[in-house]
């Protein structure tokens, strides 16, 4: 099961719907691209597990789906219902409360790195697949194995010998801990391989269509926020991780994986 006491913890001080609501969100942006491809077309039933604020919820309703949120965070919850154009409740994914194939599309944009055993991990995704209906869509999210080695080098987290300790951990077992609390070091999670990823979404029954990097390697460039504000810089960022989606080296080097797969 999620542990909430810690999840609050985390996203009291984690400001998640203002780093993902941000123009330039390229998390956000390449997300809802992938998002685009792999749903069904609207008006469909989605579910969104471990939605957060609802960030995902809100734009797939502009689009005119009919969207219902579950998040593990009180906080959340009250934030998703404040946008009004879809439901929200509280939840956990392991333990849905939904009916059997009551659901179009699923997604787990978050449940697979809060839920550190394998075992509840494949849970949510059986939970996952029962109330989706037969041809159905999953998208699920995970963090890469290598993300913390190089957002550390990257932002320099790797100056605190507590940091190094942290990633030797996440490169050898991929359960990430985060002992100090430090808020900028995220909570503890699991970080996947794209191995994993794979063997965890067939293990719950799924078909893989596809398993794609979030923000691929661009995503450690130093200048990107800069790139990102410019609509003709953006679209290059955008074609450019488009074009290298398929390519596993590429793939495995994004903070964020995402596996799209059918019931």
């Amino acid at each position: 099961m999620v542990d909430r006491g810690e999840l609050v913890e985390h996203y009291a001080t984690a400001d998640e719907q203002g780093r993902l609501t941000g123009g330039t969100s390229l998390e956000r942006l390449r997300t809802q691209l992938l998002l685009r491809r792999a749903l069904p077309a609207a008006p469909s039933r989605i579910l969104d597990v471990g939605g957060g604020a609802g960030v995902h919820a809100a734009w797939l309703a502009e689009l005119g789906h009919s969207v219902h949120l579950v998040d593990a965070v009180p906080e959340h919850v009250e934030q998703a219902r404040s946008a009004g154009t879809f439901t929200a409740a509280l939840g956990d994914a392991v333990e849905l409360a939904e009916a059997d194939h009551s659901y179009d599309a699923v997604l787990l944009l978050g449940p697979l790195y809060h839920l550190r055993r394998r075992s509840e991990r494949i849970q949510a995704l059986r939970e996952a697949h029962r109330v989706t209906r037969a041809g159905g869509v999953l998208a699920a999210a995970a963090i890469s194995r290598y993300a913390s080695m190089m957002d550390g080098f990257y932002r320099g987290f790797v100056a605190d010998p507590a940091f190094v300790e942290i990633v030797v951990r996440d490169l050898e077992t991929g359960r990430h801990d985060n002992p100090t609390r430090h808020p900028r070091y995220f909570t503890s999670s699991y970080f996947h391989t794209c191995a994993e990823l794979r063997a965890e979404i067939a293990a719950a029954g799924y078909r893989l269509v596809d398993l794609l990097p979030v923000e691929g390697v661009l995503a450690w460039y130093p200048g990107l926020d800069e790139q990102m504000s410019d609509p003709v810089r953006r679209d290059l960022v955008l074609r450019c991780i488009e074009r290298t989606e398929h390519d596993p080296a590429v793939t495995a080097a994004s903070p964020h994986l995402l596996a799209l797969a059918s019931v």
